[in-house]
């Protein structure tokens, strides 16, 4: 692990788990669907391990390619997003300390773009949930790339909409596959561990630090 001694022109979130600590209730509706409504019998652990990408890529991950024909994946996708934000609704809440941080860093002039492979319909629902949107230069939703993470395109797209060298940018990450996004966009990463174990991110060397939540003070370092 790096120490953060450089000072970025640019932040990069991710969205679920990263700036909110939804991924739970994520996977309680993936988990919803494949069991009430698919028969698939799996445990949440196993489903856990999927949440990731685009949720046609969740879909064929556990399932198989053809299983689904476009208009099922359509109506399984939207389902799944009625679950989830009917849980999460009431949790509705930045991480710890966010606030703040999205406006030190809105003072300090550093520009802000969210890098996400949630869908336009749960980014907004988040953004103007929590009215943050003014703190955002960019935002790169699901329908926005061709290929998800741990393809870079999701944070190379959001640095080129900030006109910002990916190398000049942090991103803010909460699972293996995004920083491993961000290692192959030549972008250092910050890692929240809302979601998964630090174990779990052995080996990837673009790795600033671990944090809880935004009120860890190694973040000062950033500015």
């Amino acid at each position: 692990m790096q120490e953060i001694d450089f000072k970025p022109k640019a932040f990069l979130f991710d969205l679920n788990g990263t700036m909110i600590n939804d991924m739970e209730y994520h996977t309680m509706a993936w988990h919803s669907i494949m069991n009430e409504d698919l028969d698939a019998n799996l445990d949440y652990e196993t489903v856990k391990k999927e949440m990731y990408g685009k949720n046609h890529e969740v879909l064929t991950r556990v399932f198989g390619k053809n299983k689904f024909s476009a208009e099922e994946v359509e109506r399984l996708s939207i389902e799944k997003e009625k679950r989830y934000q009917q849980g999460y609704f009431p949790h509705l809440a930045l991480i710890a300390g966010l606030d703040n941080f999205l406006e030190k860093a809105k003072q300090a002039g550093i520009l802000m773009a969210i890098g996400s492979a949630a869908i336009p319909f749960n980014i907004d629902f988040v953004v103007d949930g929590l009215n943050i949107r003014n703190y955002l230069g960019a935002i790169v939703s699901a329908d926005d790339v061709e290929t998800s993470k741990p393809d870079p395109e999701t944070f190379f797209k959001a640095a080129k909409y900030l006109e910002i060298a990916p190398e000049d940018c942090v991103v803010f990450e909460d699972a293996p596959k995004g920083v491993e996004s961000a290692l192959n966009a030549n972008m250092k990463c910050v890692v929240l561990t809302t979601t998964h174990t630090i174990e779990e991110f052995d080996g990837y060397p673009n790795i600033l630090g671990y944090i809880n939540d935004y009120n860890d003070t190694k973040l000062n370092a950033l500015f």
